[in-house]
């Protein structure tokens, strides 16, 4: 089974404002099954799409996208993608078994094309009429109400019986769509993440983990979690870690606040 990701840069209120609408769409029906907007398309914001897929549908075996960095490392523009890197997708993926296919000629990518040029044509008008001007007004519009008129007038049936989701038990969802880093613990029980120096308690088990290798993860609502192994060492809530000095400095976004990432 296979499905179609994408995202269309659009002004859907009518007013200046241009939000990504995300939809995933499936290849043998172009029925839609997840379709919110968001400020911009990135791996914070396309993770959770495939995430509700898989937990309300179940998993499938493909998943077709363009080659923007979120989802694979081209070295050479508007070449082939290397397929021995993997982006955090790439990676989340692989755990689950599911296939990434890149598209290489805007040809291939024509259903979702099409799809978007009926996305603008009716959704604006729609969101108008109810004089919707939020993104949340018109997400929870989306969600239940317009997806599913819009899947009864568009989507087809499908030549087989039957669904091709696999139904999963999987309860490691949140652990698998995450952002993902690699560290070493420093010799005094500690770890740098974004020019800090971060803290690992003592814990029951071990006393320290100096130079053990620990993931950290951090999870699309903004928790940063660390593992070792199947063990959890630290967790700190959504925007409790300090800002480094040199982002305070600049501005930017500490840990766990990127809009994106390859």
């Amino acid at each position: 089974m296979l499905l179609h990701i994408d995202a269309s840069k659009h002004a859907w209120f009518g007013d200046g404002r241009y939000y990504d609408l995300i939809t995933l769409l499936d290849d043998a029906t172009s029925e839609i099954y997840y379709a919110p907007l968001v400020e911009e398309e990135g791996t914070r914001t396309l993770m959770p799409a495939v995430r509700e897929v898989i937990e309300q549908q179940g998993i499938f075996c493909a998943l077709y996208r363009d080659r923007a960095s979120h989802f694979f490392v081209t070295p050479k523009a508007g070449g082939k993608v290397d397929e021995t890197q993997v982006t955090q997708w790439g990676r989340a993926l692989q755990e689950l078994g599911i296939k990434m296919i890149p598209a290489y000629s805007p040809q291939a990518r024509g259903r979702m094309e099409r799809s978007y040029r009926t996305w603008q044509g009716r959704l604006p008008q729609e969101l108008g009429r109810r004089k919707i001007t939020r993104v949340e007004e018109a997400n929870r519009f989306l969600r239940q109400q317009y997806r599913e008129e819009f899947n009864r007038r568009f989507a087809v049936a499908a030549q087989g019986k039957g669904s091709a989701f696999v139904r999963t038990r999987r309860k490691d969802l949140g652990w698998v769509f995450s952002i993902q880093h690699e560290r070493r613990v420093n010799p005094d029980n500690t770890i740098a993440l974004d020019n800090r120096t971060q803290q690992i308690e003592k814990t029951r088990w071990r006393n320290t983990l100096a130079g053990c290798n620990i993931r950290v993860y951090e999870l699309m609502d903004g928790t940063v979690a660390v593992r070792f192994g199947p063990h959890e060492v630290a967790r700190w809530a959504p925007g409790s870690l300090p800002a480094p000095q040199s982002q305070v400095r600049s501005g930017a976004r500490p840990l766990g606040h990127h809009r994106q990432a390859a």
